[in-house]
């Protein structure tokens, strides 16, 4: 295994996602391991984008990579590498593996192909296909279309030492001669991922481990090619809370889907990295300590469930933990993401004083804004069918009897209490029913922070004239209306 105090400052990683679609979730933990692991060792994290599909491959979708990684936060090294930019490199390096007699071209058709298996099944034996080409005389090549093949090792083991998976063999009479070259001359993914990874300087592999099969095949081109093997590291896929892979049926799998649900930033960072990782009992930890602590050996070899309800504790913690303008930039963000307006600038200077309050109990930014919901409110103040029932003559009578007091008492929230106490004494009744009309009033809903901590951030001003709108004739009351 690799001892990561010696490899420091000489890492490289990449992420290599296919723009074919949005940023999936799964693709983006994979890319925060390898942002996470070059960056707790001061190297190098690059993004490739494999678009030699161009069938399926588009620029919106690979905007759409690079926006939900920026809103991640990962950062990379450099541009961004086309795949498809370096075809000619990689027919290059296929040239220059049949001039050393490491590969060859095949002639056999599809049909000879499907043959040679066709006899094979109904003789019970292997179908990996040997083609009768690999030690042919050039003097006996046709001329007619060829595919070239990388010669696979016909005996001994090829052994994966993986940081994840542990020791990997695969038996050599199980690997076929691999086509790096097509016949019309354009590069195969499996040769043009090997050659990108040598080219781009890549120390450590860190992917899903649905491309461990692929391992085995590409370190064929290595070998061939005498280059250095990459460290391998194979992470468990994710699954849903039901143990099955990731589908629509489990929710949201696109990052800007989780962006635009208002989740921070630095929260799903925190989750993705604890999804499949773990550094003790750490549940809930900074973007640094995460740089700091992570390793491969903390990666599990089970697949990684996803859940909901661990993601909003998570959330939740991490509302807590961010200052007033980390939450203004989370909440502009959130705001893009979901096609919402922007917030206003007095909107934002409505809300910061009552961030204090109200991020502790958020667990998402449309939940922070639900709960700052009186501080972003302009008067008159609408008010709800259910929180109108406080308003009722009882109701108005305990504002109107209350609203002098508030003229004059110090505005903060231990004197304000006080005197609603007073007024609640006064009149032989409890709290509640001077804080029912004092909430539908500076709200206008029945759940809300507390009354007095409203008041407090609203100010003497604000919260007067609130009551005043409450109290005014014609004001719609229960007994008006019914």
């Amino acid at each position: 295994m690799v001892n990561a105090s010696q490899d420091r400052g000489h890492v490289v990683t990449r992420f290599a996602p296919s723009p074919t679609g949005f940023l999936h979730i799964g693709g983006a933990r994979t890319a925060l391991f390898n942002w996470l692991y070059a960056r707790g060792r001061g190297g190098k994290f690059l993004l490739r984008i494999e678009d030699t599909d161009r069938a399926r491959s588009s620029n919106e979708a690979t905007q759409a990579i690079f926006a939900g990684l920026r809103w991640l936060g990962l950062d990379w090294d450099g541009d961004a590498v086309s795949q498809a930019s370096r075809a000619e490199r990689h027919a290059d390096v296929a040239r220059e593996m049949l001039e050393a007699g490491t590969a060859y071209r095949c002639f056999s058709s599809q049909e000879e192909i499907e043959a040679y298996r066709e006899a094979a099944r109904a003789e019970g034996r292997s179908t990996l296909f040997h083609s009768p080409w690999r030690d042919a005389d050039p003097s006996d090549h046709p001329d007619a279309p060829y595919v070239v093949r990388v010669k696979a090792p016909l005996d001994g083991e090829t052994v994966i030492e993986d940081e994840v998976q542990g020791r990997v063999v695969i038996r050599n009479d199980q690997l076929d001669d691999m086509i790096c070259l097509r016949s019309d001359g354009s590069p195969t993914y499996m040769l043009a991922v090997v050659v990108d990874d040598h080219d781009m300087g890549v120390t450590h592999v860190i992917r899903g481990d649905d491309h461990l099969n692929n391992t085995a095949r590409q370190m064929l081109v290595y070998r061939a090619m005498g280059w250095d093997v990459p460290i391998w590291s194979h992470i468990p896929l994710i699954h849903g809370e039901d143990g099955k892979k990731l589908s629509k049926r489990h929710g949201a799998l696109g990052v800007e889907e989780y962006a635009a649900m208002g989740y921070p930033a630095a929260a799903m960072r925190n989750y993705l990295t604890r999804l499949g990782w773990a550094h003790g009992d750490d549940e809930v930890f900074t973007t640094d300590e995460a740089r700091e602590w992570f390793d491969l050996g903390g990666i599990g070899k089970s697949p990684a469930r996803l859940d909901f309800k661990k993601l909003d504790h998570i959330s939740g913690r991490h509302m807590a933990m961010l200052d007033e303008d980390e939450i203004i930039t989370g909440l502009r963000a959130w705001q893009s993401a979901a096609g919402l307006p922007e917030l206003s600038q007095p909107g934002e200077d409505a809300l910061r004083p009552a961030l204090p309050l109200v991020k502790s109990a958020a667990k998402t930014f449309p939940d922070l804004v639900e709960k700052a919901h009186f501080a972003l409110v302009t008067r008159p103040v609408e008010v709800e069918p259910k929180a109108r029932k406080a308003l009722d003559e009882a109701g108005l009578e305990v504002l109107r009897e209350l609203t002098p007091h508030l003229q004059t008492v110090s505005w903060n929230r231990d004197a304000l209490e006080a005197v609603a106490a007073q007024t609640a004494e006064g009149k032989g009744v409890g709290l509640g029913k001077i804080a029912g009309p004092l909430r539908a009033s500076l709200a206008g809903r029945t759940a809300t922070p507390s009354v007095f901590d409203m008041m407090a951030i609203l100010g003497r001003d604000e919260t007067l004239a609130r009551l005043g709108d409450a109290m005014a004739p014609g004001i719609e009351t229960p007994e008006s209306t019914g």
